[in-house]
């Protein structure tokens, strides 16, 4: 029986690439019909992802120079996003034998549940940190985008899945 390896680039790099790339494009002051673009934030599918397709000690390093990028690029507060996405890098990676092989259902509700919190997280520490709370209407502009990427995850998720088993 042939393994199929999977190399760091095609789960790791490649998808960081994609994430930066779909960031900037979707940061474009375009407006259509009077609606600005979505800005989704797509570090989430990764933080998501990657613990379920294989434990790696690059991925949390990665996710977190993903975050600085997301705070440097939207002017935030400097460690919000890299918190947030560790946050749920660490959650997922805690209940991973628990989620390996689950139906897509399972985990889309495990990916509502996983985004929530992140973004509960950065609402509490921005609103801590300015003394104001944000406006829960661009929270949900944000967050909606955000949980629509599922089919992403879940498609990473089994395509990367069962690459290498030596990981099992």
């Amino acid at each position: 029986m042939a393994v199929r390896v999977v190399g760091p680039m095609s789960w790791i790099g490649w998808p960081t690439l994609l994430a930066i790339l779909l960031t900037v494009v979707l940061s474009t002051p375009v407006s259509l019909f009077g609606l600005n673009l979505p800005q989704p934030v797509w570090p989430m599918v990764l933080a998501f992802a990657w613990p379920l397709i294989r434990p790696s000690m690059v991925a949390p390093a990665v996710l977190f120079g993903l975050g600085v990028f997301l705070d440097l690029f939207w002017g935030g507060i400097l460690g919000l996003w890299p918190l947030s996405l560790i946050a749920v890098y660490g959650i997922m990676l805690a209940a991973r034998n628990l989620m390996v092989g689950q139906e897509t259902l399972f985990l889309f509700v495990l990916y509502a549940g996983s985004t929530l919190f992140a973004f509960l997280l950065a609402y509490v520490i921005v609103t801590v940190a300015i003394g104001n709370a944000p406006s829960l209407i661009s929270l949900a502009s944000q967050v909606v985008p955000t949980l629509i990427l599922f089919p992403i995850a879940d498609w990473m998720i089994q395509r990367f899945d069962d690459g290498d088993v030596r990981f099992r």
